[in-house]
């Protein structure tokens, strides 16, 4: 009998909070757009937070409500974003696809001005006198944008530059944000070539620091027959609305300063 009242008593209880909670839950209840499942399965799910949201959950969430658009992952490219606008009953957009670029041949060839001894990050080298390179517009070389690379598409090469692989780049531009000398930027992959210094000074500054940058001599210019590449403030700029892919820029650069991915 002493045992029976202690039982009775929690078992009481256990059926109040039961209810309790089975009231509260209907209360509570959230309904979740079955949508936001399915957006989730087609996402990468690299909560990269390019899309502007704080991961692929927020991203599904503003998608099924209508807050985002079908192209809103830039990382998933053409085909998340078909099967994105295939779940939302849209039309997906046709997006030009573009690849991260260096914009920068200097590396260990650019000359330093100082020894650096502090921490191979760009961003806490860069607010020494903007970093130990002779070049104010070259690549710093420490790789914090291999660093941040969501999806392992960069790497250092044994210049201390950082190279891209154009299979594994989505274009998601994270790279870009850390760099603090704004040299890597999104080139459209049907364009090959491009000038790979950031550089105004004039070419005899530019010879004296590095030797790979644009010296501004316009021989590119004379070669092309598109007029798709002018010199501006002493630095060669290509215009992809009529570049052709010709290479005669590339083939005529006395400092390989244009390149070029052709194989």
């Amino acid at each position: 009998m002493d045992i029976l009242i202690p039982i009775l008593t929690l078992s009481a209880l256990g059926l109040i909070f039961g209810l309790g909670l089975a009231y509260a839950s209907k209360i509570f209840y959230i309904k979740i757009d079955p949508k936001v499942d399915k957006l989730l399965g087609v996402l990468p799910g690299a909560n990269c937070g390019v899309c502007g949201f704080a991961g692929c959950q927020a991203l599904a969430e503003a998608l099924a409500e209508g807050r985002a658009f079908a192209e809103a992952c830039v990382p998933g490219g053409e085909t998340v974003h078909g099967k994105v606008a295939g779940i939302l009953g849209v039309k997906a957009k046709p997006r030009i696809k573009t690849i991260a670029t260096l914009i920068c041949a200097g590396g260990r060839r650019a000359k330093d001005i100082y020894e650096y001894k502090g921490p191979k990050d760009c961003v806490v080298a860069n607010a020494y006198h903007g970093g130990p390179k002779a070049c104010s517009f070259g690549c710093t070389g420490f790789g914090s944008c291999v660093a941040v690379c969501p999806f392992g598409a960069m790497k250092m090469d044994d210049n201390m530059l950082p190279v891209v692989d154009s299979k594994l780049c989505t274009a998601c531009g994270k790279c870009i944000t850390i760099c603090p000398k704004n040299i890597l930027e999104l080139r459209p992959v049907k364009n090959h070539i491009w000038v790979a210094c950031n550089s105004t000074d004039k070419g005899g500054v530019v010879t004296k620091v590095c030797g790979h940058g644009c010296i501004g001599c316009a021989k590119c210019v004379s070669a092309c027959k598109f007029d798709a590449i002018h010199v501006v403030d002493n630095l060669a700029k290509i215009d992809y609305d009529k570049c052709t892919n010709c290479r005669q820029c590339a083939l005529v650069c006395p400092t390989k300063a244009i390149k070029t991915d052709y194989k």
